[in-house]
């Protein structure tokens, strides 16, 4: 005799339809299909080019940002301001003053070198982070270009590397991996970027590995999770609701190393706090998602009961926790600005230390600095144009005369560095946002959501300030996430490794031709990447846009 379902209790296994909440998902189950492949999809078999190509692919990368790194011999753009403040807290702990920078550069570049370093603390606009990861290069090689240059030039070589590997995760595919890699390495903005000691490459980075870093917990917990789901008589696994809602998914260490360099990012410019919240969204979602394919009848209590404890601690107070120690330097420090500010003051929050209190204030005076910086500037640009390159951003320009600086023509020469991403893959990134958002909104491809995730905690926080004094160089940060789209893009194109044969000759061509165009669209724009001396015509030939100039 079969008993009837009891009214208002919950079952133990998945109802009988879950195959059609799958499929509400974009999920279609088949007979035979094990449930851990929908959770953990299978790595392609191993390979030593799995780790062969992507370092191949860094080492090209390294050898455009490290060659003539030290060219131009000048304190290019804001290199200014970080060069000098990261041989600061290298000095001192904390950024002292300097004189005026009409007077300053001169002496840095000169021989014999005159430091004129003051130890009196100075008001700086950005925390300390990304000027410790340029100290470190001055360290090694001093107050040089070389020096303040270096550390940039080495952390962009190694997101090349990373991107590789973090593609081959999100696809399942050395190949588009490698292919991510290979087109973050001839983006002419992310090599600008690496050969200047600016702050934005470094957040950038930072950024990048946390990513990566979420992209390993997800397949971790997820793979506990799949471990813990009951096997069917044709030995795959099931749904089910219990395990699904009671399964705890272990330690994080993963998800502990992402709060790391997320905390790492916002104390090298603010803009990193945005990422922060778009990425504990993000991994929020993903423990809904597995809770729901694993069976759970209510995935989002699963989640606030097994997962949202270990999401935000992970994340959140770890950020915080390294964001407040990469102030150490400032803290041990006397004179560093503000430092003192909240000694013998009373009040409502006098409960809170004083250093911390002290802290506290110049960051907010930091705050208002920065939302209110309103000055005009000849290269700032609207958000809305960086995603087409509409208004680059011009570093430095030289106009050797015949017979100087390597001007071998009769006519005068250009010599520039211009902060100008390749434009074809710009352009080409553009279409693969749209093709992108079609795979997430309507086929509930989690990979597209990710990467498009990705590009809005770079891009999207940006248009709050639009009043701001803002330049399109900021938009380094999500550069590699347009790699992932068009490589994932191109791998569409490419075609199932399954489909008739004219079908993959038709994708391999096209895809090859739209990569070729990339590489021969860098390879036309390099000289005006890395300073090198071209005729004046050369250089206005490449001005394709009339907002270029």
């Amino acid at each position: 005799m079969t008993r009837s379902p009891v009214v208002g209790t919950r079952p133990t296994t998945a109802p009988r339809d879950w195959q059609a909440r799958l499929r509400r998902f974009g999920y279609t189950a088949r007979p035979g299909t094990d449930l851990r492949e929908r959770l953990v999809p299978r790595f392609p078999k191993p390979s030593v080019w799995d780790w062969l190509g992507p370092v191949l692919v860094a080492v090209l990368a390294g050898a455009i940002r490290f060659r003539h790194l030290g060219r131009p011999r000048a304190v290019v753009f804001d290199e200014t301001y970080y060069a000098k403040d990261a041989w600061s807290l290298l000095r001192l702990g904390y950024e002292g003053n300097w004189p005026d920078r009409k007077i300053a550069d001169p002496q840095i570049l000169a021989h014999p070198q005159v430091v004129s370093l003051s130890d009196t603390g100075a008001f700086v606009a950005h925390p300390p982070t990304g000027k410790w990861v340029i100290a470190l290069g001055e360290w090694m090689f001093g107050l040089t270009p070389f020096g303040w240059r270096f550390m940039t030039a080495a952390l962009g070589t190694l997101s090349v590397l990373m991107l590789c590997r973090i593609g081959r995760r999100l696809f399942r595919s050395t190949l588009l991996g490698c292919l991510a890699g290979a087109l973050l390495a001839v983006d002419g903005l992310h090599v600008v970027m690496s050969r200047t000691a600016l702050l934005d490459l470094v957040v950038m980075f930072f950024v990048l590995a946390a990513f990566g870093c979420l992209l390993v917990d997800r397949d971790h917990a997820r793979g506990r999770l799949a471990a813990a789901l009951p096997v069917g008589e044709d030995g795959c696994s099931r749904p089910d609701e219990h395990t699904a809602e009671h399964t705890g998914t272990g330690p994080r260490p993963w998800r502990l190393a992402a709060g790391v360099f997320l905390g790492l990012a916002a104390s090298t410019k603010w803009n990193g706090l945005y990422v922060l919240v778009f990425f504990v969204l993000l991994t929020v979602l993903w423990d809904v998602g597995s809770r729901r394919v694993a069976g759970a009848g209510d995935p989002y209590r699963a989640v606030l009961r097994k997962d949202l404890g270990p999401s935000v601690l992970s994340l959140v107070p770890v950020a915080l926790t390294t964001y407040l120690a990469t102030w150490t330097g400032w803290f041990l420090s006397d004179d560093g600005y503000g430092r003192h500010w909240a000694d013998g003051r009373g009040g409502t929050w006098s409960w809170i230390p004083a250093p911390l209190r002290s802290l506290w204030h110049y960051e907010y005076l930091v705050y208002d600095f920065n939302v209110g910086l309103h000055t005009p500037h000849k290269y700032q640009s609207s958000p809305w144009s960086w995603l087409v390159q509409g208004r680059p951003v011009l570093f430095d320009y030289q106009s050797p005369k015949p017979g100087q600086e390597g001007c071998t023509t009769s006519v005068d020469c250009s010599r520039t560095v211009l902060a100008l991403g390749t434009p074809l893959l710009w352009w080409a990134a553009c279409g693969a946002l749209l093709y992108l958002l079609f795979r997430w909104a309507l086929r509930r491809d989690w990979r597209a959501g990710a990467v498009l995730c990705a590009v809005g905690a770079g891009y999207l926080p940006w248009f709050l300030y639009q009043d701001r004094t803002v330049f399109s160089f900021y938009a380094v940060v999500f550069v590699p996430y347009l790699c992932l789209a068009v490589a994932m893009t191109v791998g569409a194109i490419l075609g199932p490794p399954g489909a008739d044969r004219r079908r993959r000759a038709l994708g391999a061509v096209t895809a090859g031709a739209l990569v070729l165009l990339i590489v021969w669209n860098f390879i036309y724009f390099f000289p005006l990447y890395t300073g090198e001396t071209i005729p004046y015509a050369d250089w206005h030939s490449r001005m394709w846009l009339d907002t270029w100039i």
